[in-house]
């Protein structure tokens, strides 16, 4: 007679913990790598006002609307520094107290764009100076674009200056809102939007934890 061989009771339970430890190793590492990527967004938006008073402070004007660089030997920065060069529109208004353009531009013409060229020329932040260089745009954990515009961003929001960062998910912009402002992603001085022309403000219970938004934070 053939005896039949199994595992035990108490085998059978030593593997079950040895599941879910591994389970709840897994499951506490995401939260760790989320919780890290959370930090740096915010981190990211904690540091762009540094670097206006840090300037301020240093030069008195305002980085990338800082009429003393003119890109001439006798310029702030030298020949190395970049001044707005005003387009058709005129919309770069160098000295006047404003940073002209959209947080995301890629142009020489707006001075939201200049602006990084400026603090990273001052010594206040890391980063290529050169306006050419494909690694020059700023970009959050996740990739997307982070920087700074005096104009309002997200219906609804007020402040001299807005801090706006895009490509974040949805999870995370619950987070950072929870961390930074009121826990209400529609209102306060941090907002979620989706990134349109027109971006209206999107409730916490709006926000889709997998769609990516952007979140701005006004000064």
């Amino acid at each position: 007679m053939n005896k039949q061989s199994g595992f035990t009771l108490v085998e059978i339970a030593i593997v079950l913990v040895i599941i879910g430890l591994l389970l709840g190793g897994v499951l506490k590492g995401q939260e760790l790598i989320n919780s890290a990527k959370v930090k740096n967004f915010a981190n990211d938006f904690r540091q762009i006002p540094l670097f206006i008073y840090g300037y301020q402070d240093k030069y008195r004007a305002l980085p990338g609307d800082d009429a003393g660089v003119t890109g001439a030997a006798t310029g702030r920065f030298g020949a190395a520094g970049t001044p707005c060069a005003p387009p058709a529109d005129g919309k770069c208004r160098t000295g006047n107290g404003v940073i002209d353009g959209v947080y995301n531009a890629t142009s020489v013409a707006d001075e939201s764009f200049v602006f990084w060229q400026h603090v990273r020329l001052s010594g206040l932040a890391a980063g290529s100076t050169a306006t050419t260089d494909s690694a020059y745009p700023p970009t959050n954990a996740d990739g997307g674009r982070i920087g700074i515009q005096s104009a309002i961003p997200i219906t609804g929001m007020t402040g001299s200056y807005f801090v706006c960062s895009d490509g974040i998910q949805g999870k995370f912009a619950k987070q950072l809102d929870t961390t930074m402002d009121d826990g209400n992603t529609a209102t306060g001085s941090m907002r979620v939007a989706a990134n349109l022309a027109t971006p209206a403000p999107i409730a916490t219970a709006d926000v889709a934890d997998g769609t990516t938004y952007m979140v701005c934070l006004a000064l």
